[in-house]
């Protein structure tokens, strides 16, 4: 009777495994993935972020940058974080990336933290999807429950990134379709967008429109001309905040600043431009609970963007590099 027992209970521990395998091959990101495998992972996360954030504040927006990059090329898969090889070109040489992207550094510590506390079971993908979050709570935006589960990829792609992530040149047309083709909404583009209430950027992503633009406050213009000269190559890693009035605050000011002109990208200032967006931005500059909701609920889509599950991809040991 014993030994039938056992049966039935090694067979009930098959079934479980094979239901969980299907689910998540299935594309199910689960909350509680780690609980079991790794219930430090969460904490050991947090704590790094924690630290890297109280180091530099602007490390929270390029965190949040990371994995808003990886989900735009070819899904949530971590690729953003590949170094060159032999077999590819790293994104973080694409265009969007290249003397942009950071944060690399501040992965690599989390992830050798988890690997010492549970090898080879967290996913450089996952990393990325829990560090945006806890970013954004560091700095006082909201939190919300990050469904984990992903897998990372084996391989990078330039050309995606090239072509995928919106340029800070991009008309309302041309975000909309970006937005799109990765199963987001206008709605939710313009709440993602949002993003920028923290951060800064390069004098090469807002020369255009400081110079050429004229929907852009005269006098803020101004301020921004005093740090980047019209010559292109002159000045180009100068930077300035995204959000002039709070820039290390997570907060719906990036909507106001929206409706003053006050924004330092062409493709931000594209939402509040005379368009079929132009009230959404309304809502969150008067509401901020109501954007802040609204972002929780955009960012789990977007972190669910083709995630590789199952037995696709790999666990990288290194983030920087295919086992």
């Amino acid at each position: 009777m014993a030994a039938l027992m056992k049966s039935f209970a090694r067979i009930a521990v098959l079934v479980f495994i094979l239901f969980s395998i299907t689910d998540t091959a299935n594309g199910q990101l689960s909350s509680t993935f780690y609980d079991k495998s790794c219930p430090k992972a969460l904490s050991i996360v947090q704590a790094g972020v924690k630290q890297a954030v109280a180091n530099e504040k602007r490390m929270g927006a390029s965190l949040l940058r990371l994995h808003f990059h990886d989900c735009f090329v070819n899904g949530c898969d971590g690729s953003v974080l590949l170094d060159n090889s032999t077999s590819f070109t790293s994104e973080k040489y694409a265009i969007p990336n290249n003397n942009s992207a950071r944060g690399f550094e501040v992965v690599d510590s989390i992830k050798s933290q988890l690997e010492s506390a549970c090898s080879g079971v967290v996913s450089c993908a996952d990393i990325l999807a829990i560090v945006a979050r806890d970013s954004v709570v560091e700095l006082g935006g909201p939190s919300w429950t990050v469904m984990l589960g992903r897998r990372d990829s084996t391989t990078a792609s330039l050309s995606g990134a090239n072509a995928n992530i919106p340029p800070p040149s991009s008309n309302l047309s041309n975000l909309i379709s970006l937005f799109q083709a990765q199963g987001l909404s206008t709605k939710e583009m313009v709440t993602l967008a949002g993003g920028h209430t923290i951060g800064q950027a390069r004098c090469f992503s807002f020369r255009a429109h400081i110079y050429n633009d004229t929907n852009i406050d005269t006098t803020y213009g101004a301020s921004l001309r005093s740090k980047c000269p019209s010559a292109t190559g002159s000045g180009d890693s100068n930077l300035s905040p995204l959000d002039y009035m709070t820039p290390t605050v997570f907060d719906n000011d990036y909507y106001v600043n929206l409706k003053s002109k006050k924004v330092l990208l062409h493709s931000d200032q594209e939402l509040f431009n005379g368009g079929s967006t132009d009230s959404q931005v309304t809502t969150y500059s008067s509401n901020q609970n109501t954007f802040f909701s609204n972002f929780a609920a955009a960012m789990v889509k977007m972190g669910n963007i083709k995630p590789l599950m199952g037995t696709s991809g790999q666990i990288r040991t290194n983030c920087r590099k295919p086992n």
